[in-house]
């Protein structure tokens, strides 16, 4: 059984009522409940947070640290800043600008936003090349949600069906300017 040998779950409860943020609290709360918990194993309680026991494991040997180093320095992640962005700010500004356009609007010629057109306006405008996955999630920070024909429904009124088919022609999936905050 691993244990903390330098610290008591006291202790480990004063930095939990210190700590912000749902990993560093969900890391003590583990630590806690497998101190306490008499029998229980690594696996137990490391899945009770959707974890692994090797992540447990690690967590209660870096928890150890804290009877020399402050709390803040041993429960919190460094930063990681990734990637840098392949478009500048103002590149990105620019992208999301003409995303708030009609296609047209900005010399395509598609009736509106698709991913694959959002990913060659990416291309020809400004040279720098994205997946598609990541195409979308640009699209989705921009403020656009995606749009889709659904089904019909057989209990709704025939007369609004047909209003409604007579105005809808089904195309692609279109991306527009979401409107839920």
């Amino acid at each position: 059984m691993i244990s903390l040998d330098n610290i008591s779950t006291e202790d480990l409860r004063q930095v939990l009522a210190e700590v912000e943020g749902k990993k560093p609290s969900q890391r003590l709360m583990a630590a806690i409940n497998y101190l306490e918990e008499d029998g229980a194993t690594l696996q137990e309680v490391a899945e009770r947070y959707g974890y692994t026991a090797g992540w447990l494991s690690r967590w209660l040997d870096r928890l150890e640290r804290l009877a020399d180093e402050p709390f803040e320095e041993v429960v919190y992640d460094e930063h990681r800043s990734g990637r840098s962005s392949k478009l500048s700010d103002k590149e990105h500004e620019q992208f999301v600008e003409a995303l708030h356009k009609s296609p047209e609007e900005v010399g395509l010629d598609a009736p509106a936003w698709s991913v694959p057109l959002a990913r060659h306006y990416l291309t020809e405008e400004f040279d720098v090349e994205y997946c598609e996955r990541h195409v979308r999630r640009l699209m989705t920070e921009a403020g656009l949600s995606w749009k889709t024909a659904r089904p019909e429904f057989h209990k709704s009124d025939e007369r609004a069906q047909e209003a409604w088919q007579d105005g809808f022609k089904k195309s692609a999936t279109t991306w527009t300017t979401n409107t839920r905050s």
